[in-house]
């Protein structure tokens, strides 16, 4: 049966991967959705007799019904991870993606704020004085400032910060750890937050939380970001990830080389980094046509 492995794949990746509830529920609906369109077309087969041949059939059934390339590439990528942890543990001996090709996609550019938004964004908008407002603020100021994940905003505990040495520590993907300086200024509202939590009695592990003392959860967080985001700006898109686009664009665009953004994102390869120089080129092709003599 396909699915027989299902739960000890999740398991691999909510404590070995680390991934997140939300990526972790894709991962799974994925799967369980070629599980039931192979075990109603095909009649049951087994995991030793799915062959590229189901896969392709799946994949034109997803394209008839108007599944976009970006969502059928997730679906793609979701079967090959999980045949690539059958692979590792011996319980499958080939991966039939590897006949696959992933979909061609439209190019597109992250969306960003300008610097001018992202000024008016922390010195301007108010945030109340209640302690919901604090920690509203160190949202926006911690995703901007360090274009961490909102998954690793959330995870985030008061022993992950290096107080002396102005930095943050992160676990991202794969467990992977990367250190995030801080500016001063942040440093020393982060003590402030603290206090302020035990002011309210919090005690929490957590660095962020709500004013019940729980754990911040990607809803509340999200929502915040498209609450301040839409007193500033016209973008159609308003997610925590347009922070993290804000905060690697206007790197590169003050200097910062492609390979140091890489590190301070977490990327694991250069090239989900460089989609930002592709930014930076448009921008510069703009300057180009407003001031240049023929331009």
């Amino acid at each position: 049966m396909f699915q027989q492995y299902f739960e000890k794949f999740a398991h691999y990746l909510r404590f070995e991967k680390r991934y997140s509830a939300h990526t972790l529920t894709a991962y799974m609906t994925d799967l369980q959705q070629f599980a039931s369109y192979v075990n109603d077309t095909f009649d049951h087969p087994t995991l030793a007799t799915i062959t590229h041949i189901h896969l392709r059939s799946w994949l034109a059934t997803l394209k008839e019904a108007n599944q976009k390339e970006r969502s059928i590439n997730r679906k793609i990528s979701s079967l090959n991870n999980y045949y690539k942890f059958l692979l590792r543990n011996g319980w499958m001996k080939q991966n039939p993606l590897k006949l696959l090709h992933a979909m061609r996609l439209p190019e597109r550019l992250p969306t960003f704020l300008k610097e001018q938004e992202t000024e008016y964004l922390l010195e301007e908008i108010s945030f109340g004085t209640d302690f919901k407002g604090f920690t509203d603020r160190i949202i926006l100021e911690l995703l901007y400032l360090t274009g961490m994940r909102r998954s690793e905003l959330i995870n985030l505990k008061e022993s992950d910060i290096e107080w002396s040495l102005q930095q943050v520590r992160i676990l991202g993907k794969g467990n992977k750890e990367r250190l995030l300086p801080i500016d001063y200024q942040t440093i020393e509202q982060l003590r402030d937050y603290i206090a302020a939590k035990k002011k309210e009695g919090i005690t929490s592990k957590y660095l962020l939380v709500l004013k019940s003392g729980a754990q911040l959860y990607a809803g509340y967080v999200y929502r915040t970001v498209k609450h301040y985001l839409s007193k500033i700006t016209t973008l159609k898109k308003k997610s925590p990830h347009i922070l993290r686009h804000t905060f690697a664009t206007h790197l590169l665009n003050k200097g910062a080389n492609i390979q140091s953004i890489k590190e301070l994102l977490g990327h694991a390869g250069i090239a989900s980094t460089q989609i930002y120089t592709h930014i930076n080129i448009e921008e510069l092709k703009k300057v180009h046509k407003l001031n240049h003599p023929r331009g």
